[in-house]
Parts: C-alpha cells; sequence; structure tokens
C-alpha cells in the first residue's frame, strides 16, 4: 500500500529550514546518546514516518550530521551512523582544551548574552538533591549537553559555537559508550555549577580557569573508565 506523501515537502522557505532544524536536533541526539547505534543504518522512510517529516529536510538534517562526523554516506549503500574511535580522544581534547576555555572566558565577559536567562533557570538544577531527582543517566547526559549547548551560545560567536558543539558532541558520544562503567557522574555534572555562576558574575578569568579544568577531568575520567 502506498503511504501518503509526508507533509511539508517545500524547500528554501522558513518552514522547510524549521523542520530541517528539528531534523538535525532529534537525529543528532539519537546519535550522540546511541539510540541510534554506531554503524547502525539509517532508514529514511521510517524516520520520516516517525517524525512526520518529508525527504527534503530530512536528507538536509543528514547532510548537517555528516559535516558533523556524525554520519557517513556510501554511493549505491546509503547513510550509516559513524562507528566510535576512542582512540579519536586525545585529539579531540586538544582542541577541546584550547577552545572551551576561550569560549568560557567570552561568555563570562558577556554575562551569559542572550542566553542569560536560561543559564539562570538552570543553575538551581544543579545542586545535589535536583541532579539525584534527575533520573537516569540519559537524563544526565542531556543536562550536560544542554549545560555546553548553553555556554557556547553564550559566547555571541556563532562561528565558535558550532565549531566547539561539533566537537563536544563528539566526545559526548564516546562518553556514552562508556557511561555504565563512569563512577560519579552527578559529580561530574554539578562540577558545571561554578563554572555558569562565573558566567553569570562576569568572572572572565575563573570561568576560563574552570573550564580548563572540567575539560582535563572529563578526559581523564573517560581514559579511567576505558
Amino acid at each position: 500500500m502506498r503511504l501518503p506523501a509526508p507533509p511539508e515537502e517545500s524547500t528554501g522557505s522558513a518552514a522547510g529550514s524549521s523542520l530541517s532544524a528539528r531534523a538535525y536536533r532529534e537525529l543528532r541526539d539519537r546519535l550522540i546518546l546511541l539510540d541510534i547505534a554506531p554503524g547502525e543504518p539509517i532508514h529514511e522512510s521510517h524516520l520520516m514516518a516517525e517524525l512526520g517529516l518529508g525527504r527534503t529536510p530530512l536528507r538536509e538534517a543528514l547532510k548537517q550530521l555528516e559535516r558533523d562526523h556524525l554520519v557517513v554516506s556510501y554511493p549505491r549503500r546509503g547513510t550509516f551512523a559513524t562507528t566510535i574511535d576512542i582512540t579519536e580522544l586525545s585529539k579531540i581534547s586538544e582542541v577541546r582544551s584550547v577552545l572551551e576555555p576561550f569560549a568560557a572566558r567570552r561568555a563570562a565577559e558577556k554575562r551569559g548574552g542572550a542566553v542569560r536567562g536560561e543559564i539562570e533557570l538552570l543553575v538551581p538544577e544543579l545542586s545535589a538533591d535536583s541532579l539525584a531527582r534527575s533520573g537516569s543517566r540519559r537524563d544526565l547526559m542531556l543536562m550536560g549537553m544542554r549545560i555546553h549547548r548553553l555556554v557556547h551560545l553564550a559566547t555571541g560567536n556563532d562561528y565558535l559555537a558550532e565549531t566547539l558543539g561539533r566537537y563536544a558532541d563528539i566526545a559526548a558520544r564516546i562518553w556514552c559508550v562508556s557511561i555504565d562503567r563512569l563512577t560519579d557522574l552527578t559529580a561530574h555534572i554539578a562540577e558545571h555549577a561554578d563554572l555558569l555562576e562565573q558566567i553569570l558574575d562576569g568572572d572572565a578569568e575563573g570561568a576560563e580557569a574552570t573550564s580548563a579544568e572540567h575539560v582535563a577531568h572529563f578526559e581523564r575520567a573517560l581514559r579511567a573508565a576505558l
């Protein structure tokens, strides 16, 4: 039986761009959290039906995800979730150890910039009690991803946010592989509270130093787990 055509197939329109962005965000998080397993094929027809999207916005999202190194396309074979190479961790950490502290400094200089209100709302959620009630390790992972994305946006530099987001997402994907072997994940997420408060207070030097230590701690924890 032929299924009805998916909605919103237009291109170049604001609606089409919005649908592509929604598809991108949804698939990005599924790939990072390993809901789509490394090496698994991307079934476009299933995703179109599940997400209520047309082929065009979905393929636009997949192109962006390929630039982010989260999927890979092969002629006549299709598109697949990329495999995870933990040996890439040191290279990713080299980049993040430079750019994350710089982003934290810039975010503090702007006191949170356009996302200050979101940061203010997020800080109370990082208390030990709040995190203990937050639920699963998956929820904690989502919280960590949300924090980093807000810090990147707070810089007000779209190029920096896009670059750092790509590396942070790859690092988070490696993290998910090891999540069951990581100890005290709650404490690791709670560490971000100081960073966010320093950003809100405009403490550029403190935010830079805290971010540098956080990136170093992240790599040490992952290496210990791996």
